[in-house]
């Protein structure tokens, strides 16, 4: 078939996460190490308009969608590298847990990394970053 599983689409979008989380000052690995807390995806959604296809190399970026104390949303872009046609949009949105699995508020020294003081209830579309 040549064309990449479906579900490889969202490690690449953690991944890009991730990445958008460095770019701004802070690695998520440290947020769990020092603060023993997870921010775990609550809800995902994932649009298909083309496929990959072995051996492409693609271009995932990340993006702070909307900020708030209790939940954080990023979307997403999958795209060709070659060609910068779309192949995935999605969006992830998350909340904090504790290592005990209890639902947390952002802790405020992270307001900045999310944007929640800037952009309480509203796009941050300048925060993004890529991965490829």
């Amino acid at each position: 078939m040549g064309v990449v599983y479906h579900g490889n689409y969202l490690p690449w979008f953690e991944m890009a996460r991730t990445e958008l989380c460095a770019a701004r000052g802070v690695r998520y690995r440290d947020i769990e190490a020092h603060d023993g807390l997870l921010l775990t995806v609550v809800e995902v959604q994932c649009r298909y308009h083309a496929p990959a296809r072995y051996d492409d190399e693609i271009v995932a970026e990340a993006r702070l969608k909307h900020s708030h104390p209790r939940m954080i949303a990023f979307t997403y872009e999958i795209r060709n590298a070659a060609t910068s046609q779309l192949l995935v949009s999605g969006e992830t949105k998350h909340v904090f847990i504790t290592r005990e699995g209890r639902p947390v508020k952002v802790p405020r020294k992270y307001y900045e990394l999310f944007a929640i003081e800037a952009f309480p209830d509203r796009t941050a579309g300048a925060d993004r970053a890529t991965v490829s």
